[in-house]
């Protein structure tokens, strides 16, 4: 599978298994979860063809892990999107101790914004965060200039804030105030 085609499935994926899965008659269970066969049979009946392969493909190779795939004795073999939602789900994941600090990438234009308000989910149900300022590097570059802040998630802690990590490494939180971060040297 090349790599045009293995982005054109991945950003399907996300799209109906995070944003829209009404769009093609999918209804996600309480917890994100679909069977994999309805998902590639709703996908063809709007016109976007893969195969059980393809689909395997991109949950194995995918570098951020976006997609958590199971088998459910009952229900056959299950996926979801590992987080980012924008349609309610719970993702069931138990709150842990965080790290004493996470790192959030986000774009220049957006530091003044944040400086105000601290970060928010915004459309989506938490904020993310990365374990490490590489990560939080790509992902503020993604939308220009990448600005990483570091979140005393210690201290967020402490003062009674929840903290949940997805299957694939991402810290999650239902926001960040202000006093909790520390912005760059300008």
């Amino acid at each position: 599978m090349d790599e045009q085609r293995t982005v054109k499935v991945s950003k399907y994926l996300s799209r109906h298994l995070r944003h829209q899965p009404e769009r093609i008659g999918l209804t996600l269970d309480a917890n994100g979860w679909v069977e994999i066969d309805a998902l590639v049979q709703a996908a063809a009946a709007h016109g976007f063809r893969f195969t059980r392969a393809e689909l395997d493909h991109v949950v194995a190779t995918n570098d951020k892990k976006r997609f958590a795939v199971r088998e459910d004795q009952v229900r056959g073999t299950l996926i979801r999107a590992s987080q980012g939602h924008t349609v309610e789900v719970d993702l069931a994941l138990d709150p842990v101790e965080p790290p004493a600090y996470l790192f959030h990438g986000t774009h220049h234009r957006a530091v003044e914004a944040v400086r105000a308000e601290g970060l928010r989910p915004m459309t989506r149900h938490d904020v993310h965060l990365s374990a490490d300022r590489e990560t939080a590097t790509r992902v503020g570059a993604r939308r220009g200039r990448p600005v990483v802040l570091s979140v005393d998630a210690a201290a967020m802690h402490r003062a009674g804030h929840t903290f949940r990590v997805s299957a694939n490494g991402v810290w999650l939180t239902a926001r960040v105030p202000v006093e909790f971060l520390r912005f760059p040297e300008a």
